[in-house]
């Protein structure tokens, strides 16, 4: 059943647990609080609070995300959203993952649970790489602390990779790469260490890059990039 909720675009897998155990789906009349409970998609009636479900064509999509927009197809507080900059038709799309609104660059968004659990479970380690621009100089005695690991606000925060790329006068350009991101986890990292990141660009998840996608815009996934995300 948390497949198929996943698949028809409600939730992810987990989250569509959360949906059924709370008594908000039925099949052929009847609810259904069981998880693990098979149903058939093609004899079916299946419903989530009472509107009938039927599986939608799936749909993979990377998008270069402005700074100043909120992943979220709506906001109560009349931000920006990413659902701005896509066709209103694909208003069951949501983001894998998030970028916090002050922060660009790639992000993709789905129909299909499975995919996005996939990508941002940490037992996955699917890696993201990050440019931050950096108002400070930054050492590489820093950076090496970040590898082995910073508390913060009592949460562990650490990179897999970190170097630096170029020093200007009080600025620094340096990359990143996590395989598990925790909120604000690059920004909050420099914090700790009393230097402030003026700009944050995600340039690749997995193996698909930015590379030439202009700030907001997107395309679509092609089937050899969705496989190289799930073979990760």
């Amino acid at each position: 059943m948390q497949k198929f909720l996943a698949e028809a675009g409600v939730a992810s897998r987990r989250a569509s647990e959360r949906i059924i155990l709370g008594g908000r789906v039925s099949v052929n009349g009847d609810t259904v609080r069981e998880l693990g409970t098979k149903v058939d998609p093609i004899h079916d009636s299946i419903a989530l609070d009472g509107a009938p479900l039927r599986l939608k064509r799936k749909l993979y999509v990377a998008l270069n995300k402005p700074r100043g927009y909120v992943c979220s197809r709506k906001d109560d507080r009349k931000r920006k959203v990413i659902g701005d900059l896509l066709p209103a038709e694909w208003d069951n799309l949501y983001s894998v993952g998030r970028l916090d609104s002050d922060s660009e660059g790639l992000i993709f968004l789905t129909n299909d649970g499975e995919f996005s659990l996939h990508l941002t479970h940490p037992r996955y380690r699917v890696l993201k790489k990050y440019l931050a621009t950096v108002e400070g100089r930054v050492e590489q005695e820093m950076l090496q602390r970040f590898k082995h690991g910073i508390v913060h606000e009592g949460e562990k925060l650490k990179v897999d990779r970190a170097r630096t790329l170029s020093v200007q006068n009080s600025t620094s350009l340096v990359e990143l790469e996590l395989t598990e991101g925790k909120n604000r986890e690059i920004r909050r990292l420099f914090e700790s260490q009393g230097l402030t990141v003026s700009r944050l660009v995600r340039m690749q998840i997995g193996k698909i890059k930015l590379g030439e996608l202009r700030s907001g815009k997107w395309r679509m996934l092609t089937e050899a990039e969705i496989k190289s995300l799930l073979s990760q």
